[in-house]
């Protein structure tokens, strides 16, 4: 409950308020194991173990709402990426935007991001920054120049590849616009 309180930034008792309301509800199952079964280490991990001090929850799927909270859950990030994604096209003349990694739940990707376009590396890091705070994540972009992406492109750069190949969600793309015949 500590860690929870430090990470949303409430007082503790809230948040011991709200666990128990999700536990009562059915939503969270307590236990006094961790859920990964790791040990707790250091010289007070046996008092603080017997003591009964250390609670872990979990989400129970068993639960009636939890598919519905799942939903809402996605439909949440779904609008959230789609802020972010507006943001981004909105920085600069941006040639081309590419969601991978976490955005097609993809680890390891190469990026999370890729932009290509005249566009200021700042205001994409001050964009990507708020969109890390929102998500509680970290979030790898790259950015580079047309001339840039061209040259690696022409040289067959591996790290440019290793983008263009993986899994991605393309949401501009005009440098690989072909013209109509």
């Amino acid at each position: 409950m500590r860690e929870l309180s430090r990470r949303v930034g409430a007082q503790i008792n809230a948040v011991r308020n709200e666990i128990e309301n999700l536990t009562h509800l059915g939503l969270l199952v307590a236990s006094e194991a961790s859920p990964d079964g790791a040990e707790e280490e250091g010289a007070n991990a046996p008092r603080r173990r017997a003591a009964g001090q250390r609670k872990y929850f979990r989400i129970n799927s068993d639960s009636v709402i939890f598919p519905e909270l799942r939903d809402l859950f996605a439909k949440s990030q779904v609008l959230l990426e789609k802020e972010f994604v507006q943001k981004l096209a909105g920085i600069g003349p941006v040639a081309y935007l590419a969601l991978s990694g976490f955005f097609v739940s993809e680890e390891s990707a190469p990026t999370d991001v890729f932009v290509v376009g005249r566009v200021s590396r700042d205001k994409v890091a001050a964009v990507v920054k708020s969109f890390e705070r929102e998500v509680g994540r970290e979030i790898n972009f790259t950015v580079m120049t047309p001339q840039e992406y061209r040259y690696r492109h022409s040289v067959t750069d591996r790290f440019l590849y290793g983008i263009l190949e993986a899994r991605k969600i393309v949401i501009i793309d005009t440098l690989t616009a072909r013209p109509a015949v």
